[in-house]
């Protein structure tokens, strides 16, 4: 609760320093807080189009936000629920986010409000695929929104899931970095980990921290892999244009699977001893504390912001390949977009509109957020202010985003299948059959979800 507190009286010191400072820039000169503008409209009467849009900011209106993220509600507020509410005071913002019981499906059938809905790119089309969405193309041209100030990729990623339109608009980012428990090398004296490491030197540092000592077990390195797959290096989609398994086509998958799953992992002593056989994980590196280095998303510290903060860690950049030096995972961005169905989309496209601009941005850039304008000054800033500031959090931009290839509507079943290929391959060295068996199990799941 004391935390929580903390980043609270942060947040409104930042809000409060960013309201009191000179703006530039004509999008920024509406960024200041609306009860400012309108005290000063009688001796300094706005421009028509300027006056138009501050009375629209300061009209009431209801919006409810909407995600299948998981994101708690604290979470929600801490990075954009109350820099909203401070922004828009005459906005009411309901945060909706889905549980177990009731998610979208449930929120459309009863007929209720949803106005904004955000998620990340691994999810944003299952509201394409229920008709939430609306294109936004219009909006943003009358807001004047310039979203080649945004990282291209993101954007390029949105319009290829759009059908020709926008869909939702990118509000922060995401890739994928390497976490390692200090305490850990310090405890067997070994070199921590550094930015632009290859995978090669990856598997031998795996090697070192991979031991049993006084009957306990130590890992050295596992890997998120849903995210690691999903976000591979190499660009590679789960699915073919004819909505077919990649894995047994791609001769890369085998590259991929050998460097970053099967070399670094092949030194377990007792592997059947972590989560079931399948390899170490979350609990390992947050709770026990015997794996040292973890590749997860770089915002995952927001989601187990207590676990973290009761640990020794940093982070680096993800380790890259010797024959594509420099290039990290895709980007894994969150996309906000608005329903159609909302009655008070001027409203909705304002706080979107909003939480894209230089004031919001680095804000979140400051509180450890990854920013999506592609502005270095606001990149320079990112973690600032966060609970964890002095960590490497320059690791996030030390590589350059691997391409993002198109991907079909089916891409979502290729997490589970391309996961349980690896341990088969660990155990066997089978490529093929594992692969074979993965290639199998989504396309038939593809069968199923067309109903065939």
């Amino acid at each position: 609760m004391k935390r929580s507190i903390a980043v609270m009286l942060i947040m409104v010191m930042v809000l409060i320093s960013a309201c009191s400072s000179g703006n530039s820039g004509t999008n920024e000169s509406n960024n200041g807080d609306n009860r400012s503008n309108t005290q000063n409209t009688a001796n300094n009467p706005p421009a028509a189009n300027e006056n138009n849009e501050d009375e629209a900011s300061d009209e009431p209106a209801e919006l409810v936000i909407f995600t299948q993220s998981g994101d708690s509600e604290e979470s929600f507020n801490a990075r954009f629920g109350d820099l909203i509410r401070e922004k828009f005071p005459n906005y009411t913002i309901t945060y909706k986010p889905a549980s177990k019981e009731y998610g979208l499906k449930e929120m459309i059938a009863a007929g209720e409000q949803i106005d904004i809905y955000f998620d990340s790119i691994g999810f944003i089309q299952g509201y394409f695929e229920s008709d939430v969405q609306m294109d936004m193309t219009e909006l943003i041209e009358s807001h004047g929104l310039d979203l080649s100030k945004l990282e291209p990729t993101v954007v390029d990623s949105i319009k290829m899931l759009s059908d020709g339109g926008i869909y939702a608009v990118p509000v922060f980012n995401n890739n994928v970095v390497l976490y390692y428990n200090k305490d850990l090398f310090d405890r067997f004296g070994v070199d921590y980990p550094k930015d632009g490491m290859t995978w090669e030197e990856l598997s031998e540092l795996s090697k070192k921290m991979t031991r049993n000592e006084g009957g306990e077990q130590y890992f050295g390195y596992a890997t998120s892999t849903t995210h690691v797959l999903r976000m591979n290096q190499m660009s590679l989609p789960y699915v073919d244009e004819n909505e077919q398994a990649t894995i047994n086509q791609d001769e890369r998958w085998k590259s991929f699977y050998e460097k970053v799953f099967v070399d670094p992992m092949s030194h377990y002593i007792d592997f059947s001893k972590a989560n079931d056989g399948f390899g170490p994980y979350r609990n390992e590196f947050l709770q026990t504390k015997n794996l040292a280095m973890f590749v997860w998303l770089s915002s995952i510290i927001f989601v187990f912001q207590e676990d973290f903060t009761n640990m020794n860690w940093d982070m680096v950049a993800l380790p890259t390949f010797s024959d594509n030096p420099g290039v990290g995972s895709q980007p894994y961005p969150t996309y906000f977009g608005i329903a159609n169905s909302s009655k008070n989309k001027e409203a909705a496209m304002k706080v979107i509109e909003y939480l894209i601009s230089e004031e919001a941005q680095s804000h979140l850039s400051k509180i450890g957020v990854m920013p999506v304008l592609n502005d270095d000054h606001i990149k320079s800033q990112l973690g600032t202010e966060s609970a964890f500031k002095g960590k490497n959090f320059g690791a996030m931009f030390y590589n350059q985003f691997a391409p993002v290839p198109k991907k079909g509507k089916y891409e979502s079943l290729g997490d589970s299948p391309y996961h349980y290929a690896i341990w088969p391959i660990r155990d066997t060295d089978d490529y093929n059959t594992a692969f074979r068996d993965a290639a199998e199990s989504l396309n038939q799941a593809i069968k199923d979800a067309k109903g065939q």
